[in-house]
């Protein structure tokens, strides 16, 4: 270490830890702006902080944070370069804070390697001459800039996890975020500071699924070990493990009132938890095959689970009691949705068929005959009075769900229709097929609008702007396409991806997408534009999934890298 560190160390440990905890902040209080500055661009004071066993690298971020407090705004020597600078080394300590928290004698090759070539103040450039003559331990001195530079679009990346991260979740106000790994832990992360707050260490077999409850409060996760466990967010704490599954637990949802949690296992059944004790309140058993599907009705009173012995169960969420089995299909039942009044569900089947049942009966309202293959998918008209079905024989059609009467069909795709869409305002639908093209149709007149050609094969995800004005196409293609829903135009193809693109994510403003590819990369694109706004690198496996923070300031990403990346 240089000169300071050495006098420093030369101090008793309780002058330590005072001087270091409490320097900038009497800096800044007592408006002593140049020495603050100063301090914070010193060398020697960076590594006495991070090496200080009570410290590290989080403290010291925490440092350069004071820039912003109305004392340095608003004070006749504020200097907006020396900040400027100050913000870019604060922005290379994040970005270098995991591997600093593991081998704090990287601090130089760190900083050196993000802080090299940056067009800066003359601060930068005396930081980086004084780690080249004041390190005398063997260190990387890259000659050219050789790591992510501060003041791009990765924030942090998070890691810890051995294996795969298969699934994340946000807490509700948006400030942690919890990972779910093949290497059998779930990790908790504070979104502010990158800091791993808990691991929860438990499972003994790939965690598969991960939920959080509608009060922010706890965490249940599902395991190939058969087990469920439910997680303290506040203490890190184990509160349960939810035995009696036979074989891996593939999903798990929670009830609206957030009091009962709701499993589905390859051992046929499903099982309902009392979040409160811990207590298995009920096994659902019935099911003579794998469950498929299942769902919680609107009002959080009924269960309704969908499997491959051809039935649907209805169970009781306050009693467990199996209500109702609605027997009518031949086939494996693939899909099922409740309408918004809680009174009807609707199955789709390979049968090729949908059936309607009434909730409080079981009785088979209606069977919706026509289709000449197997049903993918069935959606609800917001008003509840129509069903759209999308089937295996290039069709949609819609439905009354008073009458039952086919009201429509929607022919025109070439191959299979995937997946369907509504609008918000109920009034247009959106199918995805294999033949590459999506189809936008008007519910009213009952008219295709518009065919959107342009993908080169099979479109695997579909989204639509929070004003039901836009859809985005995810295709194998390598491409996304951005079509204005009120006249049918591409406004965009948005290329840059070298491989599949597996997933995409709006905006809650529905200004931009954020896309993730097998490329091992996230894109972000303006969707005013179509412009692509910058390339998230940082991965070096596909990208699995991405999550966007509800304030839509920050965007997470799941990688088969085994890691965790936060963006701002």
């Amino acid at each position: 270490m240089g000169e300071f560190a050495n006098k420093l160390a030369a101090q008793n440990p309780a002058f330590q830890r005072a001087y270091l905890g409490s320097l900038a902040p009497s800096l800044v209080k007592s408006g002593n702006l140049e020495k603050y500055y100063q301090t914070l661009t010193d060398y020697d004071f960076l590594m006495a902080k991070i090496h200080h066993s009570e410290f590290g690298v989080q403290l010291l971020i925490e440092d350069y944070d004071l820039i912003d407090r109305a004392e340095i705004l608003n004070h006749p020597e504020y200097n907006s370069e020396k900040v400027k600078s100050l913000k870019l080394i604060q922005g290379a300590l994040r970005l270098s804070a995991h591997i600093l928290a593991v081998d704090k004698w990287q601090l130089a090759s760190q900083l050196h390697g993000r802080l090299l070539n940056q067009k800066t103040p003359k601060e930068i450039q005396q930081l980086l001459a004084q780690i080249k003559q004041g390190t005398t331990t063997p260190w990387l001195c890259s000659l050219t800039l050789s790591l992510t530079p501060p003041g791009g679009y990765l924030s942090r990346t998070l890691t810890g996890h051995t294996d795969s991260v298969n699934d994340v979740a946000i807490t509700p106000n948006g400030k942690q975020v919890i990972s779910a790994s093949s290497d059998s832990t779930l990790k908790v992360w504070n979104l502010a500071t990158g800091e791993q707050l808990f691991v929860f260490i438990g499972h003994t077999d790939s965690v598969n699924a991960v939920t959080v409850t509608p009060n922010g409060k706890q965490v249940i996760s599902a395991s190939s070990d058969n087990t469920l466990k439910v997680w303290n967010l506040t203490t890190g704490k184990e509160l349960f493990t939810l035995n009696g599954h036979n074989s891996k637990v593939n999903a798990v949802t929670v009830t609206p009132n957030g009091k009962q949690v709701i499993s589905a296992s390859s051992d046929n059944t499903l099982k309902i938890w009392n979040l409160t004790t811990g207590k298995e309140l009920f096994t659902l058993n019935g099911h003579d095959s794998k469950v498929n599907a299942v769902t919680v009705t609107p009002n959080g009173k009924q269960v309704i689970s969908a499997s491959s012995d051809s039935t649907l169960k209805v169970w009781n969420l306050t009693t467990g009691k199996k209500l109702l089995t609605l027997n009518n299909h031949k086939l494996c039942v693939n899909a099922v949705a409740v309408t918004p009044n809680s009174k009807q569900v609707i199955s789709a089947s390979s049968d090729s068929t949908l059936k309607v049942w009434n909730l409080t009966t079981g009785k088979k309202l209606l069977t919706l005959n026509n289709h000449k293959l197997w049903v993918n998918a069935v959606a609800i008209t917001p008003n509840g009075q129509q069903v759209i079905s999308a089937s295996s024989d290039k069709t949609l059609k819609v439905w009354n769900l008073i009458t039952g009467e086919e009201l429509f069909t929607l022919n025109g795709h070439n191959s299979e229709v995937n997946a369907v869409a509504i609008t918000p305002n109920g009034q247009q639908v959106i199918s995805a097929s294999s033949d590459k093209t999506l189809k936008v149709w008007n519910l009213v007149t009952r008219q295709k609008l518009f065919t959107l050609n342009g993908h080169n094969s099979e479109v695997n995800a579909v989204a639509i702007t929070p004003n039901g004005q836009q859809v985005i196409s995810a295709s194998s293609d390598k491409t996304l396409k951005v079509w204005n829903l009120v006249t049918g135009e591409k406004l965009f193809t948005l290329n840059g991806h070298t491989n599949w693109v597996n997933a995409v994510a709006i905006t809650p403003n529905g200004q931009q997408a954020i896309s993730a590819s097998r490329d091992k990369t996230l894109k972000v694109w303006n969707l005013v534009t179509g412009e692509k706004l910058f390339t998230l690198n940082g991965h070096t496996n596909w990208v699995n999934a991405v999550a966007i923070n509800p304030n839509g300031q920050q965007a997470i990403s799941a990688s088969r890298d085994k890691t965790l990346q936060v963006w701002n």
